[in-house]
Formats: structure tokens, C-alpha cells, sequence
């Protein structure tokens, strides 16, 4: 019975943590644009700096999460669209909690190589830029304006098993709606992911 109970205090505690991270809304500003943080080559950036004229896309992402791996074939396509469109392009690792098991960034670095990423890839320290987003999930898409207003946040699509059976392109739509001075079609969508691993 103990061991029940116990159980069921640590589901809980899981669920408490997860919705104590408030999600940035649509219309709010662009958060930790300043902060610093290193890429798999290396490189030292901040968000102002990916910044690009019509604005940034953030997607939280991870080595080990089964949903990545679902959706991460389109990772090269969404940078590609964005570099067309003149929105700057980024993508975080914010599992601290277990970067020995797969997500350091010698892992992050690996796994852009294995891929043949085409954006930067970097390590979110603390998951500083998650906590400052509300973020809870990997993978998981904000995306800002030329003004740094966020303008859509969700998820890529809304079929993370097959790219060519998706309904609604979430992402793909606001990439382009931004480039042609439109209104965001959906400006929210359901998050379906991998918990952030955040450090306890």
C-alpha cells in the first residue's frame, strides 16, 4: 500500500513540475534574447544574433526522445524554408538532467553530424532560454517576428509518424505567412513530446 502511495506522490510531483512552467503566450516578447550559448561547432551565440530580418525560430529538441526522432526529418526542410523566408533559425537542447546519458554536447554533436544538420544546434545550459520560454516539451516550436513578437508556438505539424499523410503544416504555413506579411493561419497547436529533462 506504502509503495503505492508512494508512487502515485511521485506522478504528482511530475505533474506539478510540468505545469509550473507557464508557457510564453502569443503576442508576448522575445525572452533571454542576450544570453550566451555554444553550438556543436563550437560557436558562441545569442538569439539577437540568429535573429534574421523577418524574424526566429526556437525548436527545443533532444538526442533521445522518440518524438524528435519522429519528427526530426523535417528539421533540414523547416531550416531550409526558414533561410528562404529570412527568418533566422535555431534549435536548443535543454535536458540537463541527463546530459551523461546522451545529451551532452559531444552527444549534440554527434547526432548533427549523424543527421547532417544544416541550422545550429547548441546546448541551452540550464535550460536558461526553456525556463525563460515556458517550454516542457522536445520537440517543441516558438516562433517570433521581425519585431520579436511571438507569433506561433506548438508543434511542426500534425503527423509526427508520416511527413507526406500531414493535414496541417503549422510551421511551414506561419514560415510562410510571415515572409508575405500575412496573419499566422494557426497560431497554436497541440505539443505532443518528450518531457524537458530539467536538472532536479
Amino acid at each position: 500500500m506504502k509503495k503505492i502511495q508512494l508512487s502515485v506522490l511521485i506522478c504528482l510531483l511530475g505533474t506539478l513540475t510540468v505545469q509550473a512552467q507557464t508557457a510564453l503566450r502569443i503576442g508576448a516578447q522575445l525572452q533571454a534574447a542576450g544570453q550566451e550559448i555554444e553550438d556543436t561547432s563550437g560557436r558562441t551565440w545569442t538569439l539577437e544574433q540568429k535573429k534574421d530580418t523577418n524574424g526566429l525560430l526556437v525548436i527545443f529538441s533532444s538526442n533521445t526522445c522518440p518524438w524528435v526522432a519522429k519528427w526530426e526529418d523535417r528539421y533540414n526542410f523547416i531550416s531550409t524554408l526558414a533561410n528562404i523566408n529570412d527568418v533566422g533559425m535555431i534549435v536548443l537542447n535543454p535536458n540537463e538532467r541527463i546530459r551523461s546519458r546522451g545529451e551532452s554536447l559531444d552527444d549534440m554533436r554527434r547526432r548533427a553530424q549523424k543527421q547532417g544538420y544544416n541550422f545550429t544546434y547548441a546546448l541551452d545550459e540550464d535550460h536558461i532560454i526553456a525556463d525563460a520560454f515556458g517550454a516542457t516539451r522536445t520537440p517543441e516550436v516558438f516562433l517570433f517576428d521581425g519585431n520579436s513578437i511571438l507569433v506561433y508556438h506548438g508543434a511542426i505539424d500534425d503527423n509526427a509518424d508520416d511527413a507526406n499523410s500531414t493535414q496541417k503544416n503549422f510551421l511551414e504555413d506561419a514560415l510562410n505567412a510571415i515572409a508575405n506579411g500575412e496573419d499566422i493561419p494557426i497560431q497554436q497547436s497541440k505539443l505532443s513530446g518528450c518531457g524537458i529533462k530539467r536538472s532536479e
